[in-house]
């Protein structure tokens, strides 16, 4: 669905309201503001929302490409919600989950945070960005909740030895493994960068892209005019697990 921003209220879905833990996976890696992060007021709007019609814990969840504490960036982005809880996916015990596509495109296995498996709803929170001319919307949002310690190449920081097999193989392997709920795209703004961790360009849009994080991508990579290769192969998992 896409919303106008001006008139956009956040409304959690049924299953919120039974739910006993939900987690939210903000795009936040580096300490710049919104656009280039999930701002601190649509986090807050969910939130609230979220304690409107549940009394379930609430955890944010991140990582960072260095593999150092996400805290400090929590900090600096302002994210100090009351009665939630803030974590570090380099904290978080970690579980290998099989990939459920008959022929995985690229890894049959990730090693996930327990926390992720163990919660009732899933929100992935991403501004509207564009880098390099990739889409870096809900679901390549998730990238972030691997432990860099055990996929970075021998030569770098992040996940380099993911991007060594392909990241849109990557990104529509973790789709099916990581079924998340919910993708919030908020599209106030669009932000337009070279690389992840440089200033860019940003222009207003004035809109929020909500509901199943495959469906908000696709309208997303629409109204950016740009071509997300992850989005194809998913389609074609898709119709694989239904074959």
């Amino acid at each position: 669905m896409i919303c106008e921003a001006s008139d956009f209220v956040f409304r959690p879905p049924p299953l919120v309201s039974r739910a006993r833990r939900v987690l939210i996976k903000p795009n936040a890696g580096y300490p710049l503001l919104y656009p280039a992060s999930a701002s601190r007021e649509i986090m807050n709007l969910i939130i609230e929302g979220i304690k409107q019609v549940s009394d379930a814990d609430i955890i944010i969840l991140e990582g960072t490409a260095t593999g150092e504490s996400i805290y400090p960036i929590y900090q600096a982005l302002g994210y100090d919600f009351p009665r939630v809880l803030m974590l570090d996916v380099r904290d978080c015990i970690w579980v290998e989950v099989e990939n459920p596509l008959p022929h995985p495109f690229a890894v049959a296995t990730f090693w996930v945070p327990n926390v992720v498996l163990s919660s009732d709803y899933l929100i992935s929170v991403s501004p509207f960005k564009v880098i390099g001319g990739a889409g870096n919307f809900s679901i390549r949002n998730l990238l972030s909740l691997l432990p860099v310690s055990k996929y970075k190449a021998n030569t770098s920081v992040g996940w380099g030895a993911l991007y060594e097999l392909g990241i849109d193989k990557i990104i529509a392997d973790l789709y099916f493994t990581l079924p998340f709920d919910l993708g919030l795209i908020d599209a106030r703004r669009m932000f337009i960068g070279t690389v992840e961790t440089a200033e860019g360009k940003t222009e207003p849009y004035g809109k929020i892209f909500i509901g199943e994080p495959y469906e908000v991508d696709r309208e997303a990579a629409k109204a950016a005019g740009i071509e997300v290769g992850y989005l194809n192969l998913i389609e074609a998992g898709k119709a694989e697990l239904e074959a």
